[in-house]
């Protein structure tokens, strides 16, 4: 018997009408990149585990996809080695290569092994899948398309501002009502550090940023189990819980940060940022979240995160800035800061909220359905005239009764049909059919072109 194919947990097929819809996603990603001066660029799907590992943190690096040594893996291994049962030890042995974690770290290999051929400031934008080994649930999958906008060889504070536009005017255009939280590292720091914790800032940020998932008293539970004293996590509360605008919230960190340059730092670019964004009218709610943190290791300065207003699920976009990713790779002094947005988690949420277009520019315009070969003869040289003019025109490829045709153009929704037969070939025209209203009338090609552009 057969076995019954199946696909690994935390993937997804997609149908052409599903995909007609991520295209719709893609493609209105692309056209605000494009609007801003971003261009596209590819990497390979998996790069050198030197690459990956240690840049996500213990948590990411977990999740990485490993992916075994061509040939016989095993052959160099003694039998101590497979009985010592050390998983790290044995990766390191038989895996060379990983699936891409994310677009950054592979950006930041690509900008210093391509230094040469690009112009800085560099902005680039890329589309395409990254691997986690995470268990999947409602919104989180082990395969998922990211959409990378970002910018590498600038300081400038413009660059998180054209960030937050794009973001605006990308969910304007989905018709997503969202709220985009804000927060910077270099605050985060500072808090570690009047708190006296400042060597487990990265302790504090992994156990901070889980707040909305597991609550304020669970973070606390994190914070002791990481060895960080009760005092200092008493002292942490109130500024955790900051209420109040965002000029508010900068205004009382001025005062709690007083003694820590660093924190003092991140309120500057705090405040130039939301100035700059009250100086362009973002439409966007943007709010100050000292709760949000951002796992990554990398992040350096303000970080980013989009919150869908309408539907439960984490967030659809995050993102910030990373002044030493390049460094890594042994190229110093290279600031940059992108964004993310999570195609697979937008797709969810126009499906949970209906906003897709009534038509897809993908979706086929015009059936020809002809009775006999001489018919479907005639309608070639028209199928290619339209489609020289951009409309999406096919044919049903052999004769079939009429019923079966409608049914198929149908099914496929498409809006009109092409009817023709020994009189309308005879007249040099065609029978258009309307699928919605059922109306028909005779057509030339010019009259048919017209009526479908119209």
């Amino acid at each position: 018997m057969a076995q019954k194919p199946t696909i690994p947990k935390g993937t997804r097929d997609f149908t052409p009408e599903e995909m007609a819809k991520r295209n719709y996603i893609f493609d209105t990603i692309k056209d605000v990149f494009r609007l801003y001066g971003f261009r596209q660029i590819e990497t390979p799907a998996m790069e050198n585990l030197s690459t990956l590992m240690g840049k996500y943190g213990a948590e990411g690096d977990k999740l990485l996809f490993k992916i075994l040594n061509s040939g016989d893996f095993a052959a160099g291994l003694q039998d101590d080695e497979l009985l010592a049962r050390n998983s790290v030890k044995l990766t390191n042995r038989i895996s060379e290569k990983g699936l891409r974690y994310d677009l950054t770290v592979p950006f930041a290999r690509f900008v210093v092994q391509n230094r040469d051929k690009i112009t800085f400031p560099f902005k680039r934008y890329q589309i395409q899948p990254v691997w986690r080994a995470d268990r999947p649930q409602k919104g989180r999958y082990r395969e998922f398309y990211q959409c990378d906008v970002d910018v590498v060889g600038s300081n400038s504070l413009l660059n998180e501002l054209e960030l937050i536009q794009i973001v605006d005017e990308v969910y304007r255009r989905l018709n997503i009502r969202v709220c985009l939280k804000i927060n910077n590292r270099k605050i985060l720091a500072g808090i570690a550090d009047i708190i006296g914790e400042a060597e487990k800032i990265v302790d504090i940020t992994v156990a901070i940023d889980k707040m909305d998932k597991i609550g304020l008293d669970n973070v606390n539970a994190e914070l002791a189990a990481k060895g960080i004293g009760q005092e200092a996590i008493s002292r942490l509360q109130p500024i955790l819980l900051l209420q109040g605008c965002n000029a508010d919230k900068l205004a009382r960190l001025r005062e709690i940060l007083a003694d820590s340059p660093v924190g003092l730092k991140g309120i500057e670019e705090m405040e130039t940022i939301f100035g700059l964004c009250d100086a362009v009218q973002i439409a966007t709610p943007v709010e100050l979240d000292l709760t949000l943190a951002r796992g990554l290791n990398y992040y350096t300065g303000a970080i980013f995160e989009v919150k869908a207003l309408d539907v439960q699920i984490g967030s659809i976009t995050g993102g910030g800035r990373y002044d030493n990713l390049t460094g890594v790779f042994g190229m110093d002094g290279v600031s940059g800061v992108g964004i993310s947005f999570g195609a697979d988690r937008i797709y969810d949420v126009l499906n949970q909220l209906g906003l897709y277009p009534e038509t897809s520019t993908e979706q086929t315009r015009l059936l020809f359905a002809g009775m006999g070969t001489e018919d479907i003869a005639f309608c070639l040289p028209w199928a290619a005239a339209l489609r020289k003019q951009g409309i999406n025109v096919e044919i049903y490829p052999e004769p079939a009764k009429l019923k079966k045709q409608l049914g198929y153009a149908d099914s496929k929704q498409i809006p009109f049909v092409a009817i023709v037969g020994e009189t309308e070939r005879a007249a040099g025209k065609v029978m258009l059919k309307n699928m919605q209203t059922g109306d028909q009338q005779p057509m030339s090609l010019q009259e048919l072109t017209q009526a479908l552009q119209g």
